[in-house]
């Protein structure tokens, strides 16, 4: 079982190479943010939570994302290929409860990818996801406190997945068919 954590800034290219990872190694797909758009949408108690946290740029609470996850985790059955975990965790406390809830399972994370992309190229890419998509979030204004929340945050945790022996480094930059090829590299020697 292979369960990944693919981890970036918001506009790194998270959702397409989870896409293409699903696609190739018949992987589940765990996307926080495709999990609390769909809450939203339905105008659950925690849709509505989970939007006022999301109108400020600010991140979810860890035991409400880590219940959330839990659920969708366990939708999947035993015996599942693995997971992909796209927008999580997004911080050390949250990778410590992924951890233990895995553990809990007798699974584990097998990697965690950073796709690191420069920060002028997310602004442009978020820009224009916004304009595309019409995703409210994708406004300049939000997009700069997201990126600062990111990297106030969430960047220890590159240090700590170092510690844990499963951090790789994936340029961000490039065709996609490269940064996949990359990505592959490393998931076909796990």
């Amino acid at each position: 079982m292979k369960n990944i954590v693919i981890f970036g800034a918001p506009g790194s290219g998270k959702g397409t190479q989870s896409d293409l990872l699903i696609e190739h190694y018949g992987l589940g797909h765990i996307s926080t943010g495709d999990v609390l758009r769909s809450e939203i949408k339905k105008g659950t108690e925690l849709g509505k939570t989970a939007q006022s946290y999301i109108d400020k740029g600010n991140l979810i609470p860890d035991d409400l994302m880590i219940s959330i996850l839990a659920n969708v985790y366990d939708s999947y059955g035993r015996g599942h290929k693995g997971v992909i975990f796209d927008g999580f965790p997004r911080t050390i406390p949250q990778a410590e409860a992924l951890k233990k809830m895995l553990d809990e399972r007798g699974d584990k994370v097998a990697a965690m990818l950073e796709l690191d992309v420069p920060e002028d190229e997310l602004m442009k890419r978020l820009i224009k996801r916004g304009k595309d998509s019409g995703r409210a979030d994708d406004n300049e204004e939000t997009i700069k406190k997201r990126l600062v929340v990111y990297h106030s945050q969430t960047q220890p945790l590159i240090e700590w997945y170092k510690n844990e022996g499963l951090h790789y480094h994936i340029d961000g930059l490039g065709s996609l068919d490269r940064i996949f090829s990359d990505i592959q590299k490393v998931i076909d020697n796990l």
